[in-house]
C-alpha cells in the first residue's frame, strides 16, 4: 500500500492528495504532527521531517511536493478520467470560495 505522510493544513499535501486521486492510487494517510521535533515516526519511515512524503510498497521514498509528484508521474500512468477529477476539484474549490470562505464574503459595517 502507498503511504502518504501529510497534514490537512498543508497546501502541498492537498495537491498531492488530489494528484493521487486523479491517477487512481489508493493510499494510507499518516497525519504528521505540526512541530518538526515531534515527527519521530515520519523521520523513522522516510529519513526526513518534511511533508508531504510518499512511501511506495517497493520501498522507494519521495520527500517534498516536487519529488512526490515526479515519482507519481514516473510510476503511474494517467487514466482517462484524471481530467474529470481535475475539473470536479476546480469546481468544488470555486464553490467553496463563493459559498464558504469568509475571505470572499462582503463585510458588514
Amino acid at each position: 500500500m502507498v503511504e502518504l505522510w501529510q497534514t490537512e493544513w498543508c497546501p502541498a499535501s492537498r495537491r498531492v492528495r488530489q494528484r493521487l486521486t486523479e491517477v487512481g492510487v489508493d493510499y494510507l494517510i499518516h497525519q504528521v504532527p505540526v512541530e518538526k521535533p515531534d515527527r519521530v515516526a515520519l523521520r523513522r519511515a522516510t529519513g526526513s521531517d518534511t511533508i508531504p512524503a510518499l512511501v511506495l510498497p517497493d520501498g522507494r521514498i519521495a520527500v517534498g511536493e516536487d519529488d512526490v509528484m515526479r515519482l507519481v508521474a514516473q510510476t503511474v500512468a494517467e487514466p482517462a478520467e484524471a481530467a474529470a477529477h481535475r475539473q470536479k476539484a476546480a469546481k468544488a474549490r470555486r464553490r467553496y470560495l463563493e459559498e464558504e470562505c469568509e475571505c470572499s464574503q462582503p463585510t458588514t459595517p
